[in-house]
């Protein structure tokens, strides 16, 4: 078993051959807290009023640069990581530094969360990211809150639209926006938390129509702490006035999306598998994943335990078309499995996931086509025909989900090596471990992966 600190070493493990497994199941396996909601349930218990309990809490890359933002910027929040509990005191929508400097690395949500909260406050922010999250887009979240009266400065030699910049904050001055979420849902999550801050009725119109059930987690979180949206019209969104977030304890679910790549395991290797505590009423939109696998053959229950997913009943599962427009953080797990279905997957409604933490689509078509594998790629959609991948090195394109769907495919093919396996510190920074336990636990005969 190999330590943390030797995550930069290439991951490769032995294989299971397609046929039968020894196995008398479920494969049962426990996943962290969610990320999405860990960074939405951190900014929601900063704008309360009083102190919030968040237990569940996700520790991860991601998770730990929102944590530090919010210390950095004054708030006072005690953190238990043995227990999985962050406690967080909140000031009722007041930012207690008036000046700060913020590094949110490459985590999206504190990215756009937290640059939408402190240019609708009151203050001089400084913003800066890592690299990756230097490249990805925030024009549209930039743009609006301009229109809405933050100034922004961007530094020399650095690209508008993008970090680093410095925002100069006055508060609302417009009570109502258009913002377009074509690249991501999280403008659209960023201002609609903070929506309430205004001291009038706040409206947002958008274009575009991408990761809409992300917006429904984050109106659903909004209300758990006290603040209701309204969803008045086509693509309007109304936030009625003197509405204010109450502090709450407040339980995490696990992360449905690190739970997939073991649900993918259920056709990949003919196999039941539940991930306890996830159920069929999650706030997370990856729980539509699950129907995919069941137009795929698979069964699915809710049991008092998890939900629990069941491989076709001839072990050979089917090819489909699909649209994870709801849930596209999964089509690289999609992906990943589609090789050994009985007949092309056709993966749609994905064109966003080329400006996320890799080009996503392009990552898939080559490091399938490295395995020899034959795909097709179109601007929103990728498909993907049935082979035998052969044996390679998978860039991950310090993107973590590439490197845990891509792990599925090893399962089924000698020779797969995983690149950069650490860059999982992302969201789930111990992936590689948990699936060593779960295989070598429940696969009787199967080696220590590492």
């Amino acid at each position: 078993m190999i330590t943390d600190t030797a995550y930069s070493v290439p991951y490769i493990y032995p294989s299971i051959q397609s046929g039968p497994v020894p196995f008398t199941g479920p494969l049962t396996v426990d996943v962290p807290g969610s990320k999405s909601i860990t960074n939405r349930a951190l900014l929601l218990a900063t704008l309360a009023d009083g102190t919030s309990c968040l237990r569940g809490a996700l520790f991860s890359d991601d998770s730990r640069h929102f944590l530090q933002c919010i210390q950095n910027l004054g708030f006072e929040a005690e953190v238990d990581e043995e227990n999985c509990q962050i406690t967080v005191r909140g000031l009722g929508g007041v930012i207690p530094r008036p000046e700060a400097k913020q590094y949110v690395g490459s985590a999206g949500t504190a990215a756009r969360f937290l640059t939408a909260c402190l240019g609708l406050s009151h203050g001089i922010y400084h913003m800066d990211a890592s690299a990756q999250m230097r490249r990805r887009p925030m024009a549209p979240l930039l743009d609006a809150l301009k229109e809405l009266g933050c100034e922004i400065l961007y530094e020399a030699g650095s690209t508008e639209g993008h970090f680093p910049f410095t925002l100069q904050s006055h508060g609302f001055r417009k009570n109502s926006i258009s913002v377009n979420i074509d690249s991501s849902s999280q403008f659209l999550s960023a201002l609609l938390i903070v929506s309430c801050l205004c001291e009038k009725d706040f409206t947002i119109q958008i274009e575009g129509t991408h990761g809409m059930a992300y917006i429904e987690m984050t109106r659903k979180m909004m209300e758990q702490f006290g603040v209701h949206t309204q969803e008045t019209g086509e693509r309007t969104f109304l936030t009625r006035s003197n509405q204010h977030y109450r502090a709450m304890d407040y339980r995490i679910e696990p992360d449905v999306s690190a739970a997939c790549y073991f649900y993918a395991m259920s056709p990949l290797l003919n196999l039941p598998v539940l991930v306890n505590h996830v159920h069929f009423d999650s706030l997370q939109g990856d729980v539509e994943f699950i129907e995919i696998l069941k137009k795929m053959g698979c069964s699915a229950e809710d049991t008092s335990r998890g939900i629990l997913v069941t491989p076709p009943e001839n072990g050979v599962f089917h090819g489909i078309t699909a649209d994870m427009s709801a849930c596209s953080d999964q089509a690289i797990t999609l992906a990943a499995i589609a090789p050994f279905a009985d007949s092309p997957t056709v993966i749609t409604g994905i064109g966003h996931i080329r400006f996320q933490e890799s080009n996503r689509i392009r990552a898939i078509a080559t490091e399938l086509t490295r395995m020899g594998i034959s795909c097709r790629e179109t601007g929103d959609s990728i498909t993907i025909y049935p082979g035998t991948p052969r044996a390679a090195r998978v860039e991950t394109y310090d993107d973590h989900r590439m490197a845990m769907g891509f792990s599925l495919t090893g399962l089924r093919s000698p020779g797969i090596v995983i690149d950069n396996p650490g860059c999982c510190r992302k969201t789930f920074e111990n992936y590689f471990q948990v699936l060593d336990s779960v295989t070598t636990r429940f696969l009787p005969g199967m080696p220590d992966v590492f």
